[in-house]
């Protein structure tokens, strides 16, 4: 059923905010301001920093909305997307496509011209990749889509990075990997939950496309992945005894719920018994506290 467009202009702002996925975005920020602290070895310069996140949050907030336009006729027939508001009709593909387009532009030109050409760069491509390759290309044709596609959700470490050193090193390429390898089984057990809907879109997310325990084992294997990786960052980083132990801590807990998934569907459990969604928030839970120790510990030199 269609939607009437927001007439007020409380209703339209809402609906151009809605475009831009602030929760998702939420995300991103969690790993870009904390990276800036590590890479200045205390608290980064004020104005670096709000640039980087007011842009960044642009730049995120241009490849979400693009990808809504992407995505309109497949957000309607899903229940988690079915709101958004191309899917409701409250705004149109062409006024969604023009203001991505601009947002885009924007918060590149902001992030050359207040930090350096790099960060820009990145930003750039990140949202070049997020469209062209995952969008475009990857999420409606292979099961690995999320494993490949996300490497955009990886890219606002090295822009914040990049917006204090005016450089790439090896710490920021480790906690790109982080996210690398957090982002396949964060998104599979959220797949999982909505199996249905990607089914009903076309859409071949693994959950779709595989079994349970072949899921589970991946989602498994990439945990172990993303919590190693993560323990790498400090030889590798020069921190302090604070991060290597927080992280050690957190990626106990992390695999012991990735781990309880299968002794669930060892138990005889399937679908929503699974309880995979349990996972899905605790897994936002330890990227938000991984990155708040990347943040603390410069602090404690």
């Amino acid at each position: 059923m269609a939607h009437a467009a927001p007439r007020s202009i409380g209703g339209v702002v809402k609906a151009y905010v809605a475009l831009m996925k602030p929760r998702v975005i939420e995300l991103l920020l969690i790993s870009t301001l904390p990276v800036m602290f590590l890479a200045a070895g205390g608290l980064p310069p004020l104005w670096t920093a709000v640039s980087v996140m007011v842009f960044g949050t642009m730049s995120a907030g241009s490849a979400n909305a693009l990808n809504c336009y992407i995505d309109r006729d497949i957000d309607q027939k899903m229940r988690r997307t079915r709101r958004r508001p191309l899917a409701r009709h409250q705004v149109t593909p062409r006024a969604a496509l023009i203001f991505g387009i601009v947002l885009g532009v924007l918060s590149s030109a902001g992030l050359w011209l207040t930090t350096n050409w790099l960060a820009a760069t990145l930003s750039t491509a990140a949202i070049l990749y997020y469209v062209l390759v995952y969008s475009l290309i990857l999420k409606r044709r292979t099961a690995q889509n999320i494993v490949w596609g996300g490497i955009a959700g990886c890219m606002p470490v090295l822009i914040g990075w990049a917006g204090i050193t005016e450089r790439l090193d090896w710490a920021p390429l480790v906690l790109f990997g982080v996210v690398f390898f957090w982002t396949p089984p964060h998104t599979w057990t959220l797949a999982m939950r909505y199996k249905e809907d990607y089914a009903a879109a076309a859409v071949p997310m693994l959950p779709v496309v595989a079994t349970e325990r072949r899921v589970i084992m991946e989602s498994i294997a990439y945990s172990w992945a993303t919590v190693l990786c993560s323990l790498a960052l400090w030889p590798v980083a020069g921190t302090t005894l604070f991060y290597p132990v927080v992280a050690g801590a957190l990626g106990a807990l992390f695999l012991w719920e990735a781990h309880a998934l299968l002794t669930r569907l060892n138990a005889g459990k399937t679908g929503v018994d699974l309880r995979p969604m349990r996972f899905f928030h605790w897994s936002n839970a330890y990227l938000a506290l991984l990155f708040l120790a990347v943040a603390i510990d410069p602090l404690l030199v």
